[in-house]
């Protein structure tokens, strides 16, 4: 059994993968650290296990792994800890809001030979590995725009907690948070890691942090990804985009249907809309997670594109503040 210590009940989704480690067969919650110390204890109460108020001390115990969902800003600090103390490490995304300091989380998991791995949820998704299928096929030719959008009115309906509008706390808002999601898809979809970033931010809600964003990365191919996010809509579908020289998949348009026209696939398939069947999902990255503890294997893929996030993430968070468009080789490393 993998005794899992957690790390924080600060994130929305902290108490969802909390329940995952208690649905899991080979792992466990075992005890509780968090900056808060009431709303740590609170969760020990509730979970029936041990809090701790000093975070080396949870991690000097016996607990095998942790779940991190502390605040983006002390992400680095929390994992490279659990890191040199031997520990595995699941964490909520972003890995942390800078190269740099991803880069030194990268070097302390590396240098004490533990298991990191990323939720980044919607990259086992059925529609994700369709579409990643059809790309593979070939069949839109040459890819040329990516547009992945998700928003909702978390901020409009206040349905989100206070502290997600904290810009030292968050490092931003809409995009770091909701927009992860489209940001690693249009990245995974592009197929090449962009070379420059460029973002437009909105304050719909007068907020310390963005609630509306957009962001626009170049490639060195030509083509163009699109990434939307918000905290200010509605009825905003999930949507992904993919036009290419011969062809075009659209999903979320507004049903969760993927739908393909093609020159390359017959007749049919370029008169009209052809839906495409989705394969059941990937198991999620907290099984995948507990796998590679047991199996001694490595999330490459899924660090990888963490490491890509937070690239492109700080890309356009500094586009903003600068007013500029960013060029991914000039971030810090």
């Amino acid at each position: 059994m993998i005794k899992i210590g957690k790390i924080s009940y600060w994130h929305v989704h902290a108490w969802d993968y909390t329940k995952e480690a208690q649905a899991h067969p080979g792992t466990e919650i075992t005890a509780v650290w968090d900056e808060l110390p009431e709303r740590g204890q609170e969760a020990a109460d509730k979970l029936g296990v041990p809090f701790y108020s000093n975070l080396d001390e949870m991690l000097a115990s016996d607990i095998d792994a942790v779940i991190v969902d502390a605040p983006s800003n002390i992400h680095r600090d929390v994992i490279i800890a659990a890191a040199r103390a031997g520990k595995h490490i699941f964490t909520e995304k972003v890995i942390a809001p800078t190269l740099k300091e991803v880069n030194e989380v990268i070097e302390a998991v590396s240098a004490n030979n533990v298991k990191l791995t990323v939720s980044l949820p919607r990259l086992n998704a059925g529609y994700t590995l369709a579409i990643q299928d059809i790309l593979a096929q070939g069949l839109l030719g040459k890819v040329t725009l990516v547009r992945v959008r998700l928003s909702h009115d978390g901020a409009t309906k206040n349905w989100l907690p206070e502290h997600f509008y904290n810009l030292e706390q968050c490092g931003g808002g809409a995009l770091i948070d909701l927009g992860c999601h489209p940001m690693y898809l249009t990245r995974l979809f592009l197929g090449e890691q962009p070379v420059e970033a460029s973002a437009q931010y909105g304050y719909v809600t007068g907020k310390e942090v963005e609630d509306n964003a957009v962001v626009l990365l170049k490639t060195a191919s030509g083509a163009v990804g699109i990434v939307e996010a918000g905290f200010v809509n509605a009825f905003s579908p999930f949507t992904i985009e993919i036009h290419g020289t011969q062809g075009t998949l659209m999903y979320g348009t507004p049903d969760d249907r993927l739908l393909l026209r093609t020159n390359l696939n017959g007749e049919d398939a370029a008169k009209e809309w052809q839906e495409q069947a989705l394969p059941d999902s990937r198991p999620g990255a907290f099984n995948q997670f507990a796998d590679h503890i047991v199996s001694n294997t490595e999330a490459e893929e899924n660090v990888r594109l963490a490491v890509e996030l937070t690239k492109l993430v700080e890309a356009a968070n500094r586009s903003v503040r600068e007013g500029k468009s960013i060029r991914i080789d000039e971030l810090a490393q």
